[in-house]
C-alpha cells in the first residue's frame, strides 16, 4: 500500500493553483512538493499545513492505493 496524492492535484486544478502556489500557501519546501509528486511519504504536520492552506481535510487530498506495494512492505513480508 502507498499514499496517492492524485486528489491533491485535482483540488489544485479546481482552485486554479499550481505546485508553487501550494508551496507558498502551505509554507512547505520544494522537497516536500517533490515527495508528494512522486507519491512518497510526508509527515502529518506537512499534510496539516496543506489542509489548512486549502481549507480541506486529509481525505480531500490523499487516499490509500492498495494496488501498489512499496519496498518496505515487501521486505516485511519476506522477513515476517
Amino acid at each position: 500500500m502507498t499514499a496517492s496524492y492524485n486528489k491533491l492535484w485535482k483540488l489544485l486544478i479546481d482552485k486554479k493553483m499550481n505546485k508553487r502556489d501550494l508551496q507558498h500557501a502551505a509554507g512547505v519546501s520544494t522537497t516536500v512538493i517533490a515527495k508528494l509528486t512522486k507519491g512518497r511519504s510526508v509527515t502529518t504536520d506537512v499534510l496539516l499545513k496543506i489542509c489548512k492552506a486549502l481549507d480541506c481535510d486529509f481525505a480531500d487530498i490523499m487516499e490509500v492505493d492498495r494496488s501498489v506495494t512499496n519496498i518496505d512492505e515487501t521486505e516485511d513480508i519476506r522477513n515476517g
